[in-house]
This record gives C-alpha cells, sequence and structure tokens, in this order.
C-alpha cells in the first residue's frame, strides 16, 4: 500500500509523456534540429510548472516523508559546470533520442534497447560518484 503513492505518478508521468510524444525520438530530433517548437513547449511548461511548485514549498513550508522541513539552500556555483554539465547531458540526449523520464516510459513501450542506454547512465553515474571527491567542483 505504501507504493501506491509513488505507483500512481509515476504512471501518470509515463501517460502523460506518451501522450505528449516526448518520448518520439523523432520530435526529440526535430527538437535539436530546431525544426519544431513542441519539445520546448514541453520543456517550457515544465520549468513553469517546476518553478510554481517550488515557491508553493517554501510558502507552505512543507515537510518531507520523514517529517523535516523541505529547505532550499542557494548554491553558489560556477557558470562553466552547468554549460559542461548541459553539453554532456545534451549530447547524450541527442546521441540516445531519450532524456531520463521517457527512458523509463520506452521500457514501459517495450523498446527494450533503452536498457543499454539506462544502463550505461547507471555506469556513469556510479563512476561520478566514485570519482567526484577528485573533480574541481
Amino acid at each position: 500500500m505504501k507504493l501506491i503513492k509513488y505507483t500512481i505518478p509515476g504512471v501518470l508521468f509515463g501517460v502523460i509523456m506518451t501522450k505528449s510524444e516526448a518520448v518520439s525520438w523523432f520530435r526529440i530530433q526535430e527538437m535539436f534540429r530546431f525544426e519544431s517548437f513542441h519539445m520546448y513547449g514541453i520543456i517550457g511548461t515544465a520549468v513553469i510548472f517546476g518553478l510554481m511548485l517550488t515557491s508553493m514549498l517554501k510558502y507552505k513550508k512543507v515537510k518531507n516523508l520523514e517529517g523535516n522541513q523541505i529547505e532550499f539552500k542557494p548554491k553558489n556555483k560556477s557558470f562553466a559546470r552547468y554549460l559542461i554539465g548541459g553539453t554532456i547531458f545534451g549530447l547524450g540526449w541527442a546521441m540516445t533520442g531519450a532524456c531520463p523520464g521517457p527512458m523509463f516510459t520506452l521500457v514501459g513501450h517495450g523498446v527494450w534497447s533503452i536498457l543499454i542506454v539506462i544502463f550505461s547512465a547507471v555506469v556513469g553515474t556510479y563512476i561520478y560518484g566514485a570519482i567526484r571527491d577528485r573533480l574541481p567542483h
């Protein structure tokens, strides 16, 4: 019963990703070729929704599942790290035709080859965690 609060939003997310065509390789390629506004509209809507939700969480002082208040601490990070990280993320997105959200939706659609991408993402995340302390942050 405890997992239902995660399952229902996950299924809803998958349906929304599918119906909006955000899992479509062709839509993603259109975006990277600047041929269509479709994906930019979806991403822009997500950013605006995220800003509104974050503002609500701050205003209402919402608590997490453990009962601790959710805190938003400002980070003073360099622009270069976001530029490099965003470039790596974008290249991976363009090469695979999927970002992390749609990757799992594609598994639900039976696109089994995406499991290679998911495995590679997990390995890359593990490697980053292993060498993080030695990287210039």
